[in-house]
């Protein structure tokens, strides 16, 4: 298996190599100084400077059983990992360039994908109980956390907008998975496709022009890996969506916000079938 680490030029159609390598990588996070990509493979956590592309580890402490769901904090200072406990995935802050994780998240499983503009919240799915996976939210020191959907079959990928005004995420009803938006505190709920494919991990672009999502064929269960998917746009208000790419991959292509600071260009890590 080799797996390439991307980027596509969103006003060109364009696709650059970043690096290519036989270790599974996954999830791409483009810093906000633009300077680097962060990325997970085999439990760990890397950085992956642009101008001198390798896969640097970053020291994430104990947390060494990290998943696809981490992400970096708006001023660029800190990041946020998923990593499998002993109780399943909890979320974790430490520093950007590697340390002591704090835990956020009291309880287990969890997994993060998103944090807002201010800094003050993160959103992720989380199930509680018998209940389906929904949509929490936390403030990022910790403590209480809100639930914010309720009786969808499947949620995942909860992502703010730049203004912080909305939280994108895909929910799953009558076996359908589509992409929805609400407002941070789980009120006016939109159905924002409507359409027969499988539909995943929404990321609004930093201009809060277009938001970003990985589309499976219908009647794909879940977001496997290995598969063939396609990387597909749409307008932030909603609309019409665009293919930009066919890959293979799926999980782990796209899973966390993954946008270049100036909204051209976007990070994804796709699988290179043998030939």
């Amino acid at each position: 298996m080799t797996c390439r680490l991307a980027i596509f030029d969103v006003t060109s159609g364009e696709t650059r190599t970043v690096l290519t390598t036989e270790q599974l990588i996954e999830a791409p996070n483009w810093h906000p100084d633009g300077s680097r990509l962060i990325v997970n493979g085999d439990g760990k956590l890397y950085s992956v400077a642009l101008d001198d592309p390798s896969l640097q580890p970053i020291d994430t402490g104990f947390a060494k059983a990290l998943n696809n769901d981490h992400g970096i904090s708006p001023d660029g200072k800190h990041l946020v990992i998923s990593d499998n406990g002993e109780t399943g995935s909890e979320i974790y802050t430490l520093p950007i360039g590697g340390g002591v994780p704090q835990r956020i998240t009291e309880n287990a499983p969890s997994y993060w994908h998103g944090w807002s503009p201010d800094g003050q919240t993160l959103a992720y799915t989380a199930r509680r109980g018998d209940d389906s996976f929904e949509i929490y939210s936390t403030s990022v020191n910790g403590g209480p956390e809100t639930r914010l959907t309720k009786g969808f079959e499947h949620t995942d990928g909860p992502d703010f907008t730049p203004d912080g005004e909305w939280i994108w995420f895909n929910g799953q009803a009558g076996g359908q998975m589509d992409l929805w938006r609400m407002r941070p505190d789980g009120s006016d709920l939109q159905k924002m496709t409507d359409d027969a494919a499988m539909n995943w991990f929404p990321h609004p672009s930093p201009d809060g022009n277009h938001i970003l999502y990985i589309a499976y064929e219908p009647g794909v269960q879940g977001h496997p890996r290995d598969h063939d998917v396609e990387l597909r746009i749409m307008p932030a208000q909603g609309g019409e969506t665009r293919l930009l790419r066919a890959i293979f991959g799926g999980q782990g292509s796209l899973n966390v916000p993954c946008w270049a600071p100036d909204s051209r260009a976007f990070a994804y890590v796709e699988v290179l079938k043998d030939t």
